[in-house]
């Protein structure tokens, strides 16, 4: 009974400093978190009695308080990268798994009449289209990771939708195939076999890429298809497993049990992130397969008459020179020394376009601030908008 009555007061006191700085607004997993751990206290209480039975119930609940609670201290304190604390909203999947590329978005139900981004029935963020829809239309198909598919912005306001604003949306229609983590490895994948949609093959294609191919730097002996770390890594990054995830629990214990079953028995099992010493210099064995992708997915383009044309990658400089250790993202690079490895991936891409015949639209990086980025390199509106205006007269004059 002491027990559970101590634990309560702490639990209590830590609910009420959540719900102080508003960080416990009803309805909301967190929330129901503090009554779950309410009522398994509760019920500590209740079966003081049967000594056996109470050590069962408050083993669980100092399991869950550990997780969730301890989890939030530990990541406050710098000693974890993660918590296990439910968040402030439920999550629903978003994402689901692909047996090649490993998760695409989810169509966004019909009946859901304002969502912050829109997927549409062909698994692309944006507006639906159709066949009819893009007739006389010239098709501008955008491929890239998270800062194409612009996670920063809501619908509206993602440079996509600024770019076909600018080149004229009675001219040109721009479909947007960006997806969270995609790097040069997906793109060979998604230009090879799913580089039309609504019945329209693309008259140019536009890849904004870099960042998600610098994920993979100084990886010993590294995949040349990114197989034996960064696809993998897209199912847990995405949330793209049907269990595993915590979009529904509330529960951190069930959460760290379902992950124990996934290591155990799941056929795609989470990657061994790159541990050992960070490193600046460069990596020639990535570069070398960047450039590859590069020539490989030209070369599909060229053959079906698809004007390539190449952005290299852009950061938020500024910010990453403030950081005092390594991206989350980029573990094996210092985050000063990024920008850096990021940069000679975007002069390898301008290489080979040159010599490959393709359209290349260099965007000055002194052009931009923290001012137009959301975090690392995610834009905000003004830098969505910015970087639609940048790159529109090259892609209008590539894409007439």
């Amino acid at each position: 009974m002491l027990v559970s009555l101590l634990l309560a007061i702490a639990v209590a006191g830590v609910a009420w400093h959540f719900w102080w700085r508003g960080d416990l607004p009803p309805g909301m997993p967190r929330r129901w978190y503090f009554y779950y751990l309410g009522a398994l206290l509760l019920a500590g209480m209740a079966v003081a009695p049967w000594p056996r039975l109470a050590m069962v119930v408050l083993s669980l609940a100092a399991l869950e308080i550990g997780f969730g609670i301890g989890g939030r201290v530990f990541e406050r304190l710098g000693l974890s990268e993660t918590s296990l604390l439910p968040a402030n909203e439920w999550a629903d999947m978003r994402f689901t798994w692909h047996p090649l590329l490993q998760a695409v978005p989810i169509p966004t139900p019909p009946e859901e009449s304002n969502p912050h981004m829109r997927h549409n029935s062909r698994k692309l963020r944006g507006q639906e289209r159709t066949p009819e829809s893009l007739a006389g239309k010239k098709v501008v198909a955008l491929f890239g990771g998270s800062t194409t598919y612009d996670q920063g912005n809501g619908d509206g306001d993602s440079w996509p939708e600024r770019l076909e604003a600018l080149l004229g949306p009675s001219r040109h229609a721009v479909i947007n195939h960006g997806m969270g983590g995609y790097a040069s490895a997906e793109h060979v994948i998604q230009t090879a076999f799913y580089e039309s949609a609504f019945g329209r093959r693309p008259d140019c294609a536009i890849y904004y890429m870099g960042w998600n191919d610098a994920h993979n730097a100084h990886i010993a002996n590294l995949d040349p298809g990114y197989a034996d770390f960064h696809l993998p890594g897209q199912v847990d990054g995405e949330e793209a497993r049907r269990i595993g995830g915590q979009a529904y629990s509330i529960s951190p214990t069930l959460f760290y049990l379902t992950r124990l079953v996934v290591l155990a028995f799941d056929t795609v099992r989470p990657p061994t992130w790159p541990t050992g010493p960070m490193r600046s210099a460069p990596d020639p064995a990535l570069e070398a397969i960047y450039a590859r992708n590069i020539a490989t997915i030209s070369a599909i383009n060229r053959q079906r008459g698809i004007r390539t044309i190449w952005v290299g990658q852009l950061l938020n400089v500024e910010l990453l020179a403030t950081k005092p250790s390594s991206s989350p993202w980029v573990q094996g690079v210092h985050s000063r020394d990024l920008w850096a490895m990021v940069e000679r991936l975007n002069d390898a891409m301008r290489r080979e376009a040159e010599k490959l015949g393709d359209v290349y639209i260099p965007v000055a990086i002194d052009t931009f601030g923290p001012g137009d980025f959301v975090d690392e390199g995610h834009f905000n509106a003004q830098g969505a908008l910015k970087f639609a205006t940048a790159i529109a007269p090259q892609v209008a004059e590539a894409c007439p």
